[in-house]
């Protein structure tokens, strides 16, 4: 089995060779992802630092703020994911490899979109139901966007709520907290924001 993939794709030509290796890593992953999603653990996204101080606390964008933040490793692997599958699926049809780069970017920002779509709506649902944000305080959850330090903006954190794992804005009186800080919940400032500290 193996000495069969090893001759199909070392007949590859290079560029399609990169296409096809970028599909296959990022495929794995993305199923990873959504597995570990399903399980409450998927949300480790690296936000690189780009948290401001105007995050709205109700996931809504400022700048690349918020929930729907570009810059994170769900999107990357979504991005990657449109890119080589549309190189590899495409690259009978077009010719150009220019243009067939050009088309497969494209279809990996579209792929970006429409997650980031999906995200929105799940999370929209998910603030509809009857959840009582009173009921968070005292519960330990971890920091899932960085939290800028001194109350002078907002962040968020993952908190469950009758089983749901949910996304929080939060904000801190002390230090800013990074992506993966565990904290506990200490109070709540207003019906849409809670008040974190480091443990």
């Amino acid at each position: 089995m193996f000495d069969t993939f090893y001759q199909w794709y070392g007949q590859l030509d290079p560029h399609l060779r990169i296409y096809w290796s970028v599909a296959l890593i990022t495929s794995a992953l993305f199923v990873i992802q959504v597995a570990l999603t399903f399980i409450g653990l998927g949300h480790g996204d690296a936000d690189f630092d780009f948290q401001a101080a105007d995050a709205t606390p109700d996931g809504g964008l400022e700048g690349i703020d918020g929930a729907m933040q570009i810059f994170t490793v769900r999107n990357v692997i979504n991005f990657l994911l449109g890119v080589s599958w549309g190189g590899v699926c495409l690259w009978d049809v077009i010719p150009s490899r220019v243009l067939l780069a050009v088309v497969s970017v494209f279809i990996g920002l579209c792929f970006v979109s429409l997650f980031l779509l999906l995200y929105r709506q799940m999370m929209r649902l998910q603030a509809s139901g009857n959840i009582r944000i009173e009921s968070a305080v005292g519960q330990v959850c971890q920091v899932y966007l960085r939290i800028p330090s001194g109350r002078s903006g907002a962040g968020k954190v993952q908190i469950s709520f009758s089983g749901s794992v949910q996304e929080v804005a939060a904000q801190t009186d002390g230090e800013a907290l990074a992506s993966g800080t565990r904290v506990r919940i200490i109070s709540v400032i207003d019906a849409h924001t809670l008040l974190v500290t480091p443990i």
